[in-house]
């Protein structure tokens, strides 16, 4: 795995770390890689109950690494093209940087500070949850560049804020406060130390049935994509899958006998 994104993981919590810290934790061709790479891995990994993504130095990302852009624009130089598909994923080279981290099966926590900028905004808008310094500084910026948010962020942006806000904030590229964004739904909670509040929730996640962590994930996820009839399907099915199942048994046990539960991974 690219020392772009380094990872260490301890009691089912990984903490992930954007880590090029003399650029600000820019994108280039390796990042892209890294960040899709690392999140298919956590992916598949059954131990990974929570995952806190963060920035190593004085950002969390500040965006494309504009000195880059000809090698990821052009093909055989290095890479594919930012918005070349793969055969196995409707997502472009560059959307799968951001969307991986949405598709991951167990909750993602973004940590931000300083620079949250563009396509670093992006993959902070994919997490589940955003916890970000009061005076850290985002931006839908793709605009200055002439160009429209192509890693996602047109879809989670949506999800988050009201259709006048994403246009604004899309139309001018203006930059907003860590407390802004939360005001405006971009983030979710102020901290002024939000790697380690990150962590602190990944570990009280982490705590919890991960069957039932998982499930809560994934219909939340579905929830206003698909049709009321399918909601209430899979709400259904989802706590059928999980009723009378070890880590369910062991929730109740748990909680009787006033102990801490010790949950199996999933399998």
């Amino acid at each position: 795995m690219s020392d772009r994104v380094t990872v260490s993981i301890q009691a089912g919590v990984a903490d992930a770390r954007l880590n090029r810290a003399d650029k600000l934790n820019a994108l280039d061709l390796h990042m892209f890689e890294a960040l899709i790479e690392t999140g298919r891995s956590l992916a598949t990994d059954p131990s990974v109950r929570a995952v806190v993504l963060s920035g190593e130095g004085r950002a969390f990302c500040a965006g494309l690494d504009v000195s880059s852009f000809p090698a990821l624009a052009e093909r055989g130089a290095g890479g594919p093209k930012l918005l070349e598909r793969s055969d196995d994923s409707p997502a472009t080279f560059a959307q799968r940087a951001a969307w991986v981290w949405a598709e991951l099966p167990v909750p993602v926590i973004a940590a931000l500070h300083g620079a949250t900028f563009g396509g670093g905004l992006q993959i902070a808008l994919a997490a589940d949850i955003r916890f970000v310094m009061p005076d850290a500084r985002l931006s839908v910026l793709e605009i200055k560049w002439g160009l429209v948010p192509d890693m996602t962020g047109t879809q989670t942006l949506r999800r988050l804020v009201r259709l006048d806000v994403a246009k604004e904030l899309t139309y001018t590229g203006r930059i907003v406060s860590g407390s802004e964004a939360v005001e405006l739904g971009l983030a979710t909670r102020v901290s002024e130390a939000p790697r380690e509040a990150a962590l602190e929730l990944a570990r009280e996640i982490a705590a919890k049935s991960p069957d039932a962590i998982r499930a809560g994930k994934q219909l939340l996820d579905a929830s206003g994509l698909v049709s009321l009839e399918d909601g209430l399907a899979l709400e259904a099915k989802l706590q059928r899958s999980l009723i009378g199942q070890p880590n369910q048994a062991e929730a109740v046990r748990a909680n009787l006998e006033k102990r801490p539960p010790t949950f199996q991974d999933p399998e």
